[in-house]
């Protein structure tokens, strides 16, 4: 790895500031097992609604949907070996829950400098049969204008599809949802990051999505590809803490991290301070010049 001086010394104040960075945040009630039948008096509805994580598990590439313009199309046709993807599973036509999530995934996504559509995918899939191509491409012209980046013309994308292949996806990542007396649909709150060949990398829970989160899940689900040697050295700082459900700074990684780049620094600075002393002295060892010289300089 090799960065310019500059590059290094904006590293280590960098680092320095992650050092005294207080990640403390407000204490709330402490959240659900992600995966919780709950007590026995839950409503039937909400039975086994939620996530049973899995991991590394792969979202079938052959599960086809139609895309916002009726076309049709396959979910592994974005999964590009290159870049991540968020898979929000919601329903485009839901005017409660879903909008909440799919509203705090954008303003995640307007908080982060990646951008869809050039470092990473987003599939917004309808779970709901019901929803039509209209309704798709309504609710994906209203949040482009909202996030307005041109490139997430060609990133993100909003799917409906059959019962048959939604279930292929949702039984995938762990992601169990069910129709409730209302006819509505009962569903987990979280978002599923995939890795660059549709893989299972994090889940992400809530109605609300830290952006720092939001951005280290890509980083993590990208696994190393076309990411910036800062990214890899921030990631590198962080870790997921699965009881909190976000990722948090680990202290003795960056003072690991910040020590060697004062060494590597404060060796470059020693290093061309010999030189320019080097640079200094005459090539004859500061020598005066003998007769001979004085002869020849004479003619």
């Amino acid at each position: 790895m090799t960065l310019p001086p500059r590059s290094w010394l904006g590293l280590l104040v960098a680092l320095i500031a992650l050092l005294g960075v207080s990640h403390a945040r407000a204490d709330g009630p402490t959240l659900p097992d992600p995966y919780d039948p709950g007590p026995p008096n839950m409503p039937p509805e909400l039975v086994d609604v939620g996530v049973t994580e899995q991991l590394q598990a792969q979202v079938p590439p052959d599960a086809t949907f139609q895309d916002e313009n009726g076309k049709p199309v396959r979910i592994g046709d974005y999964f590009d070996g290159k870049r991540p993807t968020i898979l929000v599973l919601a329903y485009h036509s839901c005017k409660t829950l879903c909008s909440f999530v799919q509203n705090a995934t954008l303003e995640s996504m307007k908080s982060i400098n990646w951008t869809a559509g050039k470092e990473y995918q987003v599939v917004t899939l309808s779970i709901s049969p019901h929803d039509t191509v209209g309704i798709a491409s309504e609710k994906r012209a209203a949040m482009l204008a909202s996030y307005a980046r041109p490139p997430a013309e060609q990133g993100w994308h909003f799917l409906v599809g059959n019962e048959a292949n939604i279930k292929k996806v949702s039984d995938a990542v762990g992601w169990h949802f069910k129709i409730d007396s209302q006819g509505e649909y009962a569903h987990p709150t979280a978002i599923t990051l995939l890795t660059p060949e549709g893989k299972v990398a994090r889940y992400l829970y809530g109605i609300e999505f830290d952006p720092n989160d939001l951005k280290l899940g890509l980083l993590e689900a990208s696994e190393g590809k076309s990411i910036s040697t800062v990214d890899r050295i921030i990631l590198y700082c962080y870790h997921y803490d699965p009881q909190d459900r976000k990722y948090s700074l680990i202290a003795t990684r960056v003072m690991r991290l910040a020590g060697g780049v004062t060494v590597v620094v404060f060796g470059g600075f020693l290093g061309m301070m010999w030189m320019r002393e080097r640079r200094k002295k005459p090539k004859n060892g500061g020598k005066g010049q003998g007769p001979t010289d004085i002869a020849a300089l004479q003619v």
